[in-house]
């Protein structure tokens, strides 16, 4: 068997999230049905993790395995966009990987990126690839609020009701926020996160920009480890998937 690595980028309006479902389309769905078509044979497809409905990636993982070794990468890799760009995704690079190698379990860290536009006027070029947010954000006390964020923690708080990780620590290696022109970017980068976690810590960074919090109260509420006092999660459209470091 030949192992194959896959970097991604799409756009995950239309789609209900990565991983395949028993309804709707899905982006882990289209292109391994994609894949067995070409390849003539089925085809499972592996992610470095799960994107929600509506998220987005730059540079998703994924790796899958094939009984025949792919002589041509290029041609391959041209054949496969043509049934995919259309919908969004693009197949960036494909590589030939050793049989040890997992998209998901292999991986040293993830960053994720989420994009605010802060100003009056709706952006229409970024339109649903961003959250716009009218009130005015104070920028240092978000950039207070993601140093609080970094380190090794029980994220609870910012945890999905219907997470299943076995556990709420983790570790978070770097909060990065940085804006030019109303253009807001927050950089989250963690070996793992907990489902929805970056969502809501930027919807909690929003609150405290937006003064409805102060700083103490934000670190309370991250402390608390209760989900119930979390700020409402920022929605799915500004977030990006960014990057897998193996």
């Amino acid at each position: 068997m030949a192992r194959y690595q896959l970097l991604i980028e799409y756009v995950g309006t239309n789609f209900r999230g990565w991983q395949i479902q028993k309804k709707g389309s899905t982006i882990q769905g289209l292109i391994q049905e994609k894949l067995s078509k070409l390849l003539k044979e089925k085809i499972i497809l592996q992610g470095s993790g799960r994107t929600d409905t509506g998220v987005h990636a730059t540079e998703q993982s994924a790796h899958f395995d094939c009984k025949n070794k792919i002589e041509d990468l290029k041609k391959f890799l041209k054949s496969i966009n043509y049934f995919l760009n259309n919908k969004g995704i693009a197949i960036t690079k494909i590589k030939k990987r050793s049989n040890k190698f997992h998209s998901r379990f292999s991986a040293k860290q993830r960053i994720y990126k989420y994009i605010i536009f802060n100003q009056i006027s709706e952006p229409v070029i970024e339109k649903q690839r961003c959250w716009h947010v009218i009130k005015p954000l104070d920028l240092d006390l978000i950039k207070k609020g993601a140093k609080k964020l970094v380190g090794t923690n029980d994220y609870s708080s910012f945890r999905s009701s219907s997470c299943h990780a076995k556990s709420p620590i983790r570790t978070i290696e770097s909060v990065k926020v940085k804006s030019s022109n109303n253009k807001i970017e927050i950089e989250f980068k963690s070996k793992s996160f907990l489902q929805q976690q970056v969502r809501s810590m930027v919807g909690c960074l929003k609150y405290l920009g937006e003064k409805k919090w102060d700083l103490n109260t934000f670190i309370k509420v991250f402390k608390s480890r209760k989900r119930i006092l979390c700020a409402p999660p920022a929605p799915p459209e500004g977030l990006f998937l960014h990057k897998i470091i193996y």
